[in-house]
């Protein structure tokens, strides 16, 4: 069901209006259109002909992680988030999108996943500026709804503080996460970190630690959770320095995107970072969420067109 909407906007580059409150009365009225237009989603293989992979991230706000640069609560705005989705996803070269279920709940509605690469947020538990934030426990798609719907890959983040009990939890779930989707031959992409909190006292903000020596370490652990790596991805920073990932992505054969991240007032040099890690051979494209959908100078079209053209 589309809830009243298209599923293109309306001209090249141009934001659709999103009916909130179709999309409210189709939920209240019809829950069960949810289903029915996964069950109708026209799918398509993971990865295209070109062999390359570009996704839009949007599972953020589940985390309780709604800024964007100096507006808090930027993707709190969710008519105005699903219009930024809607027009990411309609650019030619995109190829699909993460996020959790009530985000893909409504693009479902929307008819804005047909011919698109669907990955269901798994572990959002590990909430932002919590006192467990390192015990990210799995409050999202478990395996059997990503096989019930329809959907085509999962995706759980893995952040790890040595000095965290919690990270330990968070280590069990995603390697126990890593084997169900293993048995229903499903990828999941693992994003992996060695995290620490900020403060003298270390109690202060987690920070991910992006050095050379950190990501390789993230990386092996990551790729050895389980019991088979054989439909397990990486989702990967560049590093600080981006020099280092070539001698870093030699820490693992398993296929790897690069997490897009927040990219802060300077668009070019992120993409100019991204553009240099994409040549590497295990990297087979980008998952990018705010630097795509918010990006500086407030052009969605501009920015995503330029992330497929790294590509």
């Amino acid at each position: 069901m589309n809830a009243g909407h298209g599923r293109r906007p309306r001209g090249p580059g141009r934001r659709r209006g999103v009916d909130v409150a179709a999309l409210t009365r189709t939920r209240a009225h019809r829950p069960e259109a949810i289903a029915e237009a996964a069950a109708r989603r026209v799918r398509r293989p993971l990865l295209g002909d070109r062999g390359r992979l570009l996704l839009v991230a949007a599972d953020h706000p589940a985390r309780g992680s709604l800024g964007v640069g100096g507006e808090p609560f930027a993707m709190a705005r969710r008519g105005d988030l699903l219009e930024r989705l809607c027009l990411a996803l309609s650019r030619p070269g995109v190829d699909g999108v993460l996020a959790t279920a009530d985000i893909l709940d409504d693009l479902l509605l929307l008819g804005a996943l047909d011919g698109k690469v669907v990955m269901g947020s798994m572990n959002r538990g590990g909430l932002a500026g919590a006192s467990f934030e390192m015990d990210d426990r799995f409050t999202g798609y478990r395996p059997e709804d990503l096989t019930r719907l329809g959907f085509d890959a999962g995706k759980l983040l893995l952040r790890v503080d040595y000095d965290d009990p919690g990270s330990l939890t968070t280590l069990h779930s995603a390697a126990r996460a890593v084997d169900a989707m293993a048995e229903r031959r499903m990828p999941v992409f693992v994003e992996p970190f060695l995290t620490r909190r900020r403060g003298p006292d270390g109690t202060g903000p987690p920070r991910n630690d992006l050095s050379a020596g950190a990501v390789t370490t993230s990386i092996a652990i990551a790729s050895g959770l389980g019991g088979s790596s054989a439909y397990t991805w990486l989702k990967v920073p560049v590093t600080e320095n981006p020099d280092d990932m070539a001698r870093v992505m030699e820490t693992s054969t398993l296929p790897a995107v690069l997490l897009g991240g927040d990219i802060g007032d300077d668009q070019d040099a992120a993409y100019e970072k991204w553009r240099g890690a994409l040549r590497l051979p295990t990297v087979r494209g980008l998952v990018a969420g705010r630097a795509l959908l918010y990006p500086p100078d407030g052009d969605v079209t501009g920015a995503v067109d330029t992330a497929v053209g790294l590509l």
